[in-house]
């Protein structure tokens, strides 16, 4: 295998340890499970269960779909590591004759551009690396109840120089909520799908992956939870690394290490589960932050954990504009920074509208 085959396959690599360190490597189109919005990002990677209108969190879960997000538009720019962007565009749109609520976007990832070369180190100008996913999103409430369920159909496309790959999968979602108790729980089925053209005549599964969530707001307390319990599928997310296993025997007495059940258990339950909260400051203020002890866990230095696995962000309202960042420590090495705006198209039109009533 050349330097550029072994440049590309490293791409994958990478994304799938780095992005998302939960069970990355298995899986082919990593990429999608890259937390798109500042919001998801801050609130530790995943939200599930928090409908309020929010087209940020419905990319996420195609159930949290509303009609009041009709003409609503949400754009957000992650600048991840080294010269690796990626982003995210989504526009909503109910239609009067169809009941329920459309949505269309456009998630990319840019890896940026890398020097070609041979095994022996001759050049040959540069390539490039870059994968996107074009969804299409349908949500609706069963009977008029408080329970609303929900599709994404995807397109993906991956580009890693001279290599393509062209696939679809579908997500899922049920989110049931009650307003006057602040409270919702969401079920949510992801990249259940195929890759129909293989990069090098290997096909290789998707990241599928099944997730609950829920989501609190006391009553007369400013403070939103949310919980996500991800990777329903699989028990044990836990990676042994064959160059450096744990200690099983005291290298003084030789005696085996005496393993704690309790511990091991509580390691394994928790590698699932995300968390993150949301305090309202004021309607047009908020300030977030979340926990994910998988990434913790697995993209920590042992010696020196400092904030790995933790994020946080702010939102606000200015005009008809609602601002939102995120900062998530992935690694000592560095962190990445999420930027997204929303706004309702609407808006605009009401104010023009009420103007020339005037």
């Amino acid at each position: 295998m050349n330097l550029k085959k072994l440049l590309s396959a490293g791409l994958v690599l990478f994304l799938c340890v780095a992005a998302n360190a939960q069970v990355g490597g298995n899986n082919t189109y990593e990429f999608l499970n890259l937390p798109i919005s500042a919001r998801v990002s801050a609130l530790g990677g995943n939200v599930l269960a928090t409908r309020d209108n929010d087209l940020n969190v419905a990319i996420v879960n195609p159930s949290l779909l509303t009609d009041s997000m009709d003409n609503n538009v949400t754009l957000s720019y992650i600048n991840y590591f080294a010269d690796v962007n990626y982003g995210y565009a989504a526009y909503a749109k109910k239609f009067k004759k169809i009941k329920g609520v459309f949505s269309a976007g456009i998630q990319y990832l840019d890896y940026g551009k890398f020097i070609k070369a041979d095994e022996i180190g001759n050049t040959d100008g540069t390539f490039s690396a870059n994968e996107m996913s074009l969804n299409i999103s349908y949500a609706r409430s069963i009977l008029d109840t408080n329970l609303t369920v929900g599709a994404t159909l995807k397109t993906i496309y991956s580009n890693l120089d001279s290599y393509t790959s062209i696939g679809s999968a579908l997500d899922l979602g049920a989110t049931y909520v009650r307003p006057a108790h602040g409270f919702g729980v969401a079920f949510v089925i992801k990249d259940v799908g195929r890759q129909w053209k293989t990069y090098a005549g290997v096909r290789e599964k998707l990241p599928f992956e099944m997730q609950i969530g829920f989501s609190k707001k006391p009553k007369h307390i400013p403070f939103r939870l949310s919980v996500v319990y991800e990777n329903l599928e699989k028990w044990d997310l836990t990676y042994v690394d064959p160059a450096n296993p744990p200690l099983t025997t005291d290298p003084l007495t030789g005696d085996p290490i005496k393993q704690n059940k309790y511990k091991i258990f509580g390691d394994k339950l928790m590698r699932h589960v995300v968390i993150g909260g949301e305090f309202i400051i004021t309607k047009n203020f908020f300030l977030r932050g979340g926990y994910n002890y998988q990434h913790r866990k697995e993209l920590m230095i042992p010696d020196k954990r400092g904030m790995t696995g933790f994020s946080f962000g702010f939102g606000f309202r200015v005009y008809k504009f609602h601002f939102s960042y995120a900062r998530a420590v992935y690694h000592l090495a560095g962190a990445s920074n999420n930027f997204s705006i929303s706004f309702d198209i609407n808006s605009f039109y009401a104010k023009r509208n009420m103007t020339a009533g005037s």
